[in-house]
C-alpha cells in the first residue's frame, strides 16, 4: 500500500460511520409512529421506502464511478446524506419523513455501492473481506449510538434545542459534514475507470450463478438487519409491555453486538476459513429466530437479539466479497448490483410489517426467518481459503 493510500484510511473509515446513518431507521419510524399514531404497516414503510431507492440507484451509481471516479461519488453520497438529515430539523410530519427518508436512502445507495470498491483501491492485496468487516464495526458504531441519541432526546437528558428525539439528526449531520471535509482534503490513489457500461449490461451479470445467489444473500442480510432494527423492540413491548424508551435498548442491543462480531470477526476471518465462519454465523441467527420467535422471557430475547447481531455482522463482507471477486475487472457494475440488493430492506418491512398486524411480531420473525433458511442455501457458495 503506497504512503497516500495509507493516509487514506481514517477518512474512507470516517465514512463507514457515516453510512451507519442509515440505521436510524429503525429507531426513528418508532418514535413517528408513537408520536403521530401510525399503524405497523403504515410505519415500516419508513424503512421501506429508505431501502427502495436501492433498487434504483445502486446500478447507475456503479456506471457513475466509472466517469467521475469511486472518491467524488463518495463525496456526493455525503452532501445527499447532510440535506437529508437536516430536513427534520424543520417538523416531523408524515410527508416530511417520507421526503427526509428518501434522501437518506438515496444518500445511503450512493455511498453504500461507491465506499466498498473505494476500499479495494486503498487496500492493495489480500485482507479485503478483513477490512471490509472493519468498516462495518466502524459503521455499526454509528448503528448502535442512534437508539441512544434518540432516548436520551426524548428524555431530555441532553440539550434537545427543543427537537426532543429529533436531535439524533442534527448530531449526525455534523459528522456528516466532518467527513465530506476530511475526504474531499484526503488524496487517494485510483485505478483507472472502467470501459463505459449500460444498465442492460450491469444487469447482464445476474446471469452469472454466483452474482444473482450473492444478490439473494445480501437480501437476506439486509431484510434481517432493517427487520431486527424494527421488530425487537416492538417484540418487547408486545410480550412485557414495556414503554418505547425502554424497550428502545433491544435496537442499542443489536448494534452492540453487531460491532462486537465486525471487530472480532476481522480477526476471525484471518484464522479460520471463510466458509466456516459463515456457518457459524447462520446457525446463530437461526438460534435468534427461534428465540425471537417462541421466546417470552426478557433473558431468552435479549439472548436472541445479541445472537442475531453477532451472526448478521459478517454476512455483508463475506457475501459482498465473493461477488466482487468473480470478476476483478467488472468490480463497479458488481457493486451496484450488490447493493442494489439491499432494496431487501423494503420487501422484508413490508411483509413483516403485515404478517405481525394479522398474527403479532412473531409473524414478523416468521417473515426474517426465511431469510435465515437461504442463507444457509448459500454456504456452498463460500470459498473455504482464508
Amino acid at each position: 500500500m503506497s504512503k497516500t493510500n495509507k493516509m487514506a484510511i481514517v477518512p474512507v473509515m470516517l465514512c463507514f460511520f457515516a453510512m451507519g446513518f442509515v440505521d436510524l431507521v429503525g429507531i426513528a419510524s418508532n418514535y413517528v409512529k408513537e408520536d403521530l399514531q401510525l399503524s405497523d404497516s403504515t410505519a415500516n414503510v419508513l424503512p421501506s421506502l429508505v431501502f427502495f431507492w436501492f433498487l434504483i440507484f445502486s446500478v447507475p451509481t456503479g456506471m457513475l464511478m466509472n466517469k467521475i471516479g469511486r472518491k467524488n461519488t463518495v463525496l456526493v453520497s455525503l452532501v445527499v446524506t447532510v440535506v437529508s438529515l437536516l430536513m427534520p430539523l424543520f417538523g416531523e410530519s408524515f410527508p416530511l419523513m417520507l421526503v427526509s427518508f428518501s434522501l437518506l436512502g438515496i444518500g445511503n445507495a450512493l455511498m453504500q455501492t461507491s465506499l466498498n470498491p473505494l476500499v479495494s483501491s486503498v487496500i492493495k492485496g489480500g485482507n479485503l473481506a478483513s477490512t471490509l468487516t472493519f468498516g462495518q464495526f466502524v459503521k455499526a458504531i454509528a448503528s448502535f449510538m442512534a437508539p441512544y441519541i434518540a432516548m436520551w432526546g426524548a428524555m431530555a437528558t441532553m440539550p434537545t434545542f427543543g427537537l426532543g428525539w429529533r436531535v439524533l439528526f442534527p448530531v449526525y449531520m455534523i459528522i456528516g459534514i466532518l467527513a465530506s471535509i476530511f475526504l474531499l482534503s484526503t488524496p487517494i490513489e485510483e485505478e483507472p475507470a472502467d470501459n463505459a457500461s449500460s444498465v442492460l449490461d450491469c444487469v447482464k451479470l445476474l446471469s452469472r450463478p454466483v452474482i444473482l445467489l450473492s444478490f439473494l444473500g445480501i437480501m437476506c442480510h439486509v431484510g434481517i438487519d432493517v427487520g431486527t432494527n424494527t421488530t425487537a423492540p416492538k417484540i418487547l413491548m408486545e410480550r412485557h409491555e414495556m414503554t418505547l424508551n425502554d424497550a428502545a435498548f433491544a435496537t442499542s442491543l443489536y448494534f452492540i453486538f453487531r460491532t462486537i462480531g465486525c471487530l472480532t470477526g476481522s480477526f476471525f476471518l484471518r484464522v479460520i476459513s471463510n466458509r466456516l465462519f459463515f456457518v457459524i454465523s447462520v446457525v446463530m441467527m437461526a438460534l435468534a429466530m427461534l428465540g425471537l420467535g417462541f421466546g417470552t422471557s426478557k433473558t431468552i430475547l435479549y439472548v436472541s437479539i445479541a445472537l442475531v447481531g453477532y451472526g448478521n455482522s459478517n454476512i455483508f463482507s463475506l457475501v459482498f466479497t465473493q461477488a466482487l471477486l468473480s470478476d476483478k475487472s467488472r468490480q463497479n457494475e458488481i457493486s451496484g448490483l450488490m447493493i442494489m440488493g439491499l432494496f431487501g430492506g423494503t420487501i422484508f418491512p413490508l411483509f413483516m410489517g403485515i404478517a405481525s398486524d394479522a398474527i403479532g411480531q412473531a409473524g414478523a420473525v416468521a417473515v426474517m426467518a426465511l431469510g435465515v433458511i437461504y442463507l444457509f442455501t448459500y454456504i456452498s457458495r463460500i470459498k473455504t481459503s482464508k
